[in-house]
């Protein structure tokens, strides 16, 4: 029967050779480092911080050689299943404390106030610096010491963590590489939530001003414009103003933002979705513009 283990315990265990699976869950990573994204390789500096010795070096062993049946990740929770050497997998539970209801608040309160990390999030992206919204108010958004992490294994080994449980937080790791929204969601919010609700945030904190007094200044304005009977004799002249008129093309911050906010349209042009046919018709118009720059430079 497992238990939760929420200190640090190194009592010695008699090694031995696990069962091999088929189908197990194996890392890309055959050798060296795991993790390819920022967010991977932080999850992984911020585990070995903690100075688990040879039980992390163990559990890579077992992610690489497949021993991991199954995990899914639920909201504050990763579940899986881990064979070891007797005949049933070992049942490992790792938590990760949810941030509070007003920590959330602080933070995506902070994330909507930077427009690049509102704009990234908004896009389905992950902001390599997001760590820097969360410690402006004061929060962490990896666990900053091994008590944070509430883990349990069916084994018999009684080591936090144990081999079982290591493997796992190295599996953890290409996941995110995978979806790095799912360390919000080990926080308690999903991507989901998240997004919606940067949007009322980004919604409410919108500089529109006054809307009456804006419409008023537009009218008071149309009130002032000729009418084109009296344009008739300049209408093809270009104005003085135009001389100063200047374009500014630059590459987008965020690729095809808009089309990523969007997500797939409601139908398709043969079996191919509509937002793929315009993602590669940006990517033409692009190039053309680009080119004509290069041209015209």
């Amino acid at each position: 029967m497992g238990r939760w283990r929420d200190r640090d315990y190194w009592d010695y265990y008699e090694p031995s050779i696990p069962r091999r699976v088929e189908g197990g869950i194996k890392t890309r990573s055959e050798r060296g480092e795991i993790g390819e994204t920022w967010w991977s390789k932080r999850w992984i500096k911020v585990l070995e911080s903690f100075s688990m010795g040879t039980r992390l070096t163990r559990g890579r062993s077992y992610a690489r050689q497949g021993q991991v049946v199954s995990i899914d990740v639920e909201p504050g929770i990763v579940k899986a299943k881990v064979q070891g050497s007797q005949p049933r997998p070992y049942n490992v539970k790792i938590r990760l404390e949810p941030l509070t209801d007003e920590d959330w608040d602080k933070v995506t309160g902070a994330m909507a106030s930077q427009a690049i990390f509102a704009a990234k999030l908004l896009a389905g992206e992950m902001p390599q610096n997001i760590e820097e919204a969360f410690a402006s108010v004061d929060i962490s958004l990896f666990p900053t010491a091994l008590s944070e992490l509430h883990t349990d294994c069916s084994c018999p080994d009684w080591a936090n963590p144990c081999k079982h449980i290591a493997a796992v937080y190295y599996l953890l790791a290409e996941r995110f590489d995978e979806d790095p929204f799912l360390i919000f969601k080990l926080r308690g919010r999903t991507k989901e939530q998240i997004i919606a609700v940067l949007r009322e945030k980004r919604a409410a904190t919108s500089p529109m001003g006054d809307i009456s007094s804006s419409v008023d200044a537009v009218s008071a304005e149309e009130e002032n414009l000729l009418s084109l009977e009296e344009h008739l004799d300049t209408f093809w002249r270009a104005d003085e103003a135009l001389e100063s008129f200047t374009v500014n093309l630059s590459a987008p911050t965020i690729d095809k933002a808009v089309l990523k906010r969007l997500g797939d349209a409601p139908f398709t042009v043969g079996n191919t979705n509509i937002v793929s046919l315009l993602a590669k018709a940006y990517d033409k118009v692009d190039a053309a513009v680009s080119k004509k720059m290069v041209e015209g430079a």
